[in-house]
């Protein structure tokens, strides 16, 4: 069948070597094609994904199983993305000179590979290699100060001059500053909106250059706006490309700090400009040191924090552990009843899926995999959904 992808899904020889968790070739087009519409269809996010094509094998499969699995879950009128909207995304992605990158497939990005709610489909403009490089994500805040922009453009200039990618979310002050130091090195942006609707406006022009001569990407659809709930997606991404995230001058409530607390979540390192206490610029950066982030003084820091992620760790080493007696796994738990302490020990604020495991498993073990199962169904039924970081909260 002809899904109008000819070109556009091609992955770059270079980067379609080595095992991967669900295919070592890339995909068929019809695979791909289907990919793209479950990743769009109606409550399935990230982890709700991978656990259909975990269950199911293939996104062929995992689509035609997704409206029995929700009339289990009580919606018997769901239907998956229509498939004309897919074809419009993809034409307009092929138009703006975009690839398809899907979860597990090749040339999608290894350390975002690792982020529990990586996005399952990306598309991307120019170079997705410069992300298989040394990478480091510059971030902080729009309305920056000029010793701000003076550090972020050094930082860009002389990481992009050690074969260091760049990467930030194309945001106004900080970020601009830090990708148009690295252009000519190499910088990744990570787009909040479609790739065809840079934000902010006055930055289409440098969006446009690095498209051209460095890497975008973004999970969201073609012609897509991004609103506020936009930003802390991408921001998830842009520490989850990385090894280490800088924060330039960030406030203590910003989208800075958010990306920050995403980076410790998924196991980055994190290095923060020190500022002035009086500046209420830098008072995200002083609490950060505070807590225990690297302090940064210049490029040096950086490649020296690289030097030490890139040698292997003495746990790299360890023996195995030793072998353990089999133990029997407890038997399943009443679907009903497992759902309804779910939602008792759900709320307005997120929590995560390991906590809950733990919640759940105080009167006794709960399988991983009946959890999985359920919080599957609950999220296709609406009963619950998913915050950037993947924290769960109540409907």
């Amino acid at each position: 069948m002809d899904y109008d992808l000819p070109e556009l899904l091609r992955v770059p020889e270079t980067l379609a070597e080595g095992p991967l968790p669900l295919f070592d070739a890339p995909p068929p087009q019809d695979e791909l094609f289907a990919r793209l519409r479950l990743a769009r269809s109606r409550r399935v996010g990230p982890a709700t994904f991978r656990r259909l094509i975990a269950a199911h094998g293939d996104a062929r499969t995992a689509l035609a199983a997704l409206p029995e699995i929700a009339a289990q879950a009580g919606d018997r009128d769901y239907a998956a993305a229509d498939p004309e909207e897919i074809r419009r995304e993809v034409r307009a992605a092929k138009k703006a000179g975009a690839r398809l990158l899907t979860l597990g497939a090749p040339g999608y990005p290894k350390r975002l590979e690792e982020v529990s709610d990586a996005p399952p489909v990306l598309w991307v403009q120019g170079e997705p290699k410069l992300l298989a490089r040394r990478t480091v994500a510059v971030v902080g805040t729009r309305n920056a100060s000029s010793l701000a922009l003076r550090m972020a453009r050094a930082l860009g200039r002389d990481l992009a001059a050690a074969s260091v990618t760049v990467v930030s979310g194309l945001a106004r002050g900080v970020d601009a500053a830090a990708h148009d130091a690295a252009l000519a090195g190499g910088t990744a942006a990570v787009h909040a909106g479609g790739l065809d609707c840079p934000y902010p406006a006055e930055n289409t022009g440098l969006a446009a250059k690095i498209a051209a001569e460095g890497c975008a990407l973004s999970e969201r659809p073609m012609g897509l706006r991004p609103t506020a709930r936009d930003f802390p997606r991408r921001n998830r991404i842009v520490s989850g490309v990385a090894q280490a995230v800088i924060v330039v001058e960030a406030a203590a409530r910003s989208g800075s700090m958010i990306t920050a607390r995403d980076a410790a979540d998924q196991g980055r390192e994190v290095l923060a400009v020190p500022g002035h206490p009086f500046d209420t610029r830098a008072a995200g950066c002083l609490m950060l040191l505070r807590d225990g982030a690297t302090l940064l003084r210049g490029v040096d820091d950086v490649l020296e924090v690289l030097a030490r992620l890139d040698t292997p760790g003495a746990q790299d080493e360890a023996p195995p552990p030793a072998a353990q007696p089999p133990v029997m796994a407890p038997p399943a738990p009443d679907s009903a009843a497992l759902q309804a302490r779910i939602l008792a020990l759900l709320s307005p604020v997120p929590v995560a899926e390991d906590q809950l495991l733990r919640d759940l498993s105080a009167g006794g073990a709960l399988p991983a995999a009946a959890l999985a199962a359920e919080l599957s169904e609950m999220e296709l039924a609406g009963r619950l959904s998913r915050r950037a970081g993947g924290g769960i909260v109540s409907v």
